[in-house]
């Protein structure tokens, strides 16, 4: 079985999932869906570009005309699309509180969806993380992966409670202004407190991790390149900081790197998914600071690093096999998963 996938939302996060569903053979890339002819919809629909030769639909009616008028090539609305039953899974990209109001629509044409961590977690019937829950998003009809932020911390925290109770959890979120191409939305000599105390982020990371005990706050900062968060955690027996780290070695989605190899900061990190020459230098795997990994007394601590662009590019891809059925265990999906996309 192949699985067709529509990408409704073609901008940072629906571009690179696109991509990804197009690398894997046992997903087809059966349409693009978004509502104006943007200069990233051009590109990667170049001869050159990525997503060249995919079939592009707009997802809003009255957007048809002017996208036409552009000199885009559009077969017709994403509900025209949805009615031929053509589609299997629809990635839902769209921003922020978009994907809620699309989803009647799906409703109708009893389409599964993927909504991304934009949507409150009600929009679906579960939260998705490749590590802990695979299973339980098998045969769903609405899945939701959540943010950049989140997968991070899931993924970790996952890795610590698995080697020791966590009994809780502070978390300080240093977070990006915006992605690179966004400059409409940074902010320039500033730092911005999150004025709602807990930030959203630790109810979300409790939409997968339901038992965990977690508190964070978050700070946005004038840079563009990642995230970066402090990691408290209590827990009732003290791991070794090597144990820990080995058992961050044997996520595949989490890398260790050291300050003292020159990997300091940031861009240093970023830097070298450049010289790797990843796509976009993305970065789907979360990056932890070696230094950083202390474990004393009861307390454990660690920094890691997020690239808000690409974390949760996997995720979605093990996702749609996961609701389709189409691979029911995990690790052989997060392993496929991988190897398409160059994580190692």
């Amino acid at each position: 079985m192949v699985v067709r996938v529509c990408v409704n939302g073609i901008g940072t996060i629906g571009k690179r999932i696109a991509h990804a569903v197009k690398l894997q053979d046992d997903m087809k890339l059966a349409a693009i869906s978004t509502t104006s002819a943007s200069y990233t919809l051009r590109t990667v629909l170049e001869p050159d570009g990525p997503l060249y030769g995919t079939d592009l639909w707009c997802s809003v009616p009255e957007k048809l005309k002017a996208m036409r008028d552009a000199g885009m090539y559009v077969n017709g609305t994403l509900e025209e699309l949805l009615a031929s039953d053509k589609i299997d899974v629809v990635v839902d990209c769209t921003p922020e509180g978009i994907g809620a109001l699309n989803k009647p629509m799906y409703q109708k044409y009893g389409v599964k969806v993927i909504f991304q961590g934009g949507e409150k977690a009600d929009v679906a019937e579960m939260t998705f993380n490749s590590f802990v829950n695979y299973e339980e998003a098998i045969g769903k009809q609405f899945v939701r992966v959540p943010s950049c932020n989140t997968t991070a911390l899931v993924r970790t925290l996952n890795v610590l409670d698995k080697l020791s109770q966590i009994n809780e959890v502070d978390v300080t979120v240093i977070r990006r202004a915006s992605d690179p191409p966004d400059t409409e939305k940074t902010i320039m000599n500033a730092i911005e407190p999150t004025m709602k105390l807990p930030s959203h982020h630790g109810p979300d990371v409790k939409t997968v991790l339901k038992h965990l005990d977690i508190k964070t706050m978050a700070f946005k900062v004038p840079t563009s390149l990642a995230h970066v968060h402090a990691v408290h955690a209590e827990v009732k027996k003290l791991p070794k900081p090597e144990e820990l780290e080995a058992a961050f070695l044997k996520n595949t989605r989490i890398t260790i790197l050291k300050a003292a190899d020159g990997y300091t900061d940031t861009a240093k990190v970023i830097e070298r998914y450049r010289d790797l020459c990843r796509p976009r230098y993305d970065m789907p795997e979360v990056v932890v600071w070696k230094e950083t990994i202390n474990c004393k007394d009861d307390d454990v601590f660690w920094s890691h690093m997020v690239h808000s662009e690409s974390i949760i590019v996997p995720e979605n891809i093990d996702c749609i096999r996961a609701m389709t059925g189409i691979e029911k265990d995990p690790q052989k999906s997060i392993a496929k998963t991988n190897k398409t996309l160059n994580i190692k």
